[in-house]
């Protein structure tokens, strides 16, 4: 265990909150936990919302038996306080055709709230949006076909239509794990199409086996700010964390697009913003060598605050200045 081979480093413009410490981990849910990662945090009328994953029940090989949407509250965006009682689980859903839903991200858009997020079902993985009007109830307003997830909506309509990053993985056309970025817009939320490819795998430098969008895109003066996570696997790599085997390796990667037109990239970090480094990230986690972007706001003094999960095992904060950012995508 450890840190994976050929070693990467996470930009120098990064600060890791306390040093890489978690914001969040099992000890600090008040129903049964094990791996809290993969949250969506916004902010909304001066405070912070935490939509986080919790997986529980480990079958000791290599799963889950149990997934739940916890919710949590802050008031600065690093002490958080978690209600009583999971947001979501399956069984709210009512829908047997629905196994596991997670990986939920936030976008405040025209005065609502709306979720994208993936779900496991018996037919295959989709990917959803939804909406919650009080972070109480949840209303899905439309899934993709199989195979779909990581899906992302921007907070704003773009000419006139809303637009989505999504990463679909179609396995025989660019088989196992090669998977990429794309962006859709729709008139109404429930309609998609217009797809169009963004970014491919062969364009990201230390990734050699799929990409995929991270948060929700933030808007600056010089584009749309978009993190995507990034992988690279090497198949001489053996034990890492609790698998019996985990060759992969994930960092978060950031790229600027048009603001008129966000199909067009514009600026690409050709290095990971963060890559796997301190203690939480590369050992005792459940995946180890993880960093998993959910969370991206920009804070009025220009702070950008990135929430990712580490590890697959606990949620952490980065900071770093959205200038400093932009210029790395120059």
């Amino acid at each position: 265990m450890g840190k994976m081979f050929p070693e990467l480093k996470s930009s120098p413009v990064i600060t890791r909150y306390n040093g890489g410490m978690p914001v969040l981990s099992k000890e600090d849910i008040p129903y049964e936990a094990e791996c809290i990662f993969n949250a969506g945090v916004a902010k909304f009328q001066g405070k912070y919302v935490m939509l986080f994953r919790n997986d529980y029940r480990f079958d000791g090989i290599g799963a889950f038996q149990k997934c739940s949407i916890g919710i949590a509250f802050s008031e600065d965006g690093i002490q958080w306080k978690v209600q009583e009682k999971p947001f979501l689980t399956r069984e709210d859903l009512h829908d047997e055709e629905i196994t596991r839903i997670y990986d939920f991200r936030i976008t405040f858009l025209e005065g609502r709230c709306y979720l994208c997020f993936a779900a496991d079902t018996r037919h295959g993985t989709r990917g959803g949006i939804g909406l919650t009007e009080d972070f109480q109830s949840f209303e899905i307003l439309s899934m993709t076909v199989p195979d779909n997830r990581n899906m992302v909506l921007f907070p704003e309509k773009i000419n006139g239509k809303y637009v989505r990053l999504e990463r679909p993985f179609p396995v025989y056309s660019r088989g196992k794990d090669r998977f990429d970025i794309w962006i859709s817009e729709s008139p109404d939320l429930k309609y998609w199409g217009e797809s169009k490819l963004l970014l491919g795998v062969e364009d990201v430098p230390y990734a050699n086996d799929k990409i995929g969008p991270g948060a929700p895109p933030v808007k600056t003066d010089s584009g749309w700010l978009v993190l995507f996570h990034a992988v690279d696997r090497d198949s001489s790599r053996g034990k890492n964390g609790w698998e019996a085997r985990w060759q992969k390796r994930y960092c978060a990667g950031m790229m600027l697009l048009d603001l008129e037109d966000p199909s067009k990239v514009i600026g690409l970090y050709r290095e990971p913003l963060i890559a796997p480094e301190t203690e939480y990230e590369v050992n005792g986690g459940f995946r180890t060598n993880v960093i998993f972007p959910g969370g991206l706001i920009l804070e009025d003094d220009n702070t950008v605050k990135i929430y990712y999960g580490s590890s697959d095992t606990v949620e952490c904060l980065a900071e770093a200045d959205v200038n400093d950012l932009i210029a790395l995508c120059r």
